[in-house]
């Protein structure tokens, strides 16, 4: 099978925007990372396996993704930005926005096939722990925004610590499906963030959660 067009030219010409050649062939190179992933497991997202099934010619995977791990990771990232939607600056349904969108990520087989391999290597690899760390903070940034926001309106404790209040949202659901292997409703969301504003802002008025 030939290979496609350099990824190289996504730059596309000046004021023309990128090439949809490259485009396609980095969309192509993805999804072969993405379906080799979610088949197999992260080990067999290799540069030779990808360009077999995407045909993207090897040297040009080796230029983009120097180390096969940056296919993993972009292919995580791809689904990340997915599960993001806009703050709309009330508080309550972005958090619950946000944290559903996370549930949802955490239930898609290619993310969840990324997240297990990333956790399971990032303790002996150090590409993996860069990985796992680049994908934390791509994945927190709207919860933060999102909880900033609310502590300059005043809803949230202007001394409440971001990090602990990510982990007070995300933490209950990454336990509850990546450890524990349960299924995370939409119910248990809403409890989740019911509980969060219960502790740390009484005043935003959430509704009772139905038993």
């Amino acid at each position: 099978m030939s290979a496609s067009p350099e990824l190289s030219e996504s730059a596309g010409a000046p004021g023309r925007g990128p090439d949809p050649r490259a485009e396609r062939s980095r969309a192509a190179a993805l999804a072969a990372a993405r379906d080799l992933l979610v088949e197999q497991g992260w080990s067999a997202v290799t540069h030779v396996a990808v360009a077999a099934r995407s045909g993207v010619g090897r040297s040009t995977l080796y230029r983009h993704w120097p180390d096969a791990s940056g296919m993993v990771r972009d292919v995580i990232a791809q689904r990340i930005s997915t599960a993001h939607a806009p703050p709309t600056g009330v508080l309550r349904d972005d958090l619950v926005r946000e944290l559903d969108g996370l549930r949802r990520l955490l239930h898609d087989p290619v993310s969840d096939r990324g997240l297990r391999a990333v956790i399971e290597r990032a303790g002996v690899d150090p590409v993996f722990a860069r990985l796992k760390e680049d994908l934390y903070r791509h994945g927190s940034q709207v919860f933060r925004t999102v909880l900033e926001a609310a502590k300059e309106r005043g809803e949230l404790p202007a001394g409440l610590d971001t990090d602990l209040a990510v982990d007070q949202l995300a933490g209950p659901l990454m336990y509850r499906r990546l450890l524990a292997g349960r299924t995370v409703t939409e119910e248990y969301v809403q409890r989740v963030v019911h509980d969060f504003l219960a502790a740390h802002a009484p005043a935003a008025g959430s509704p009772p959660l139905v038993p």
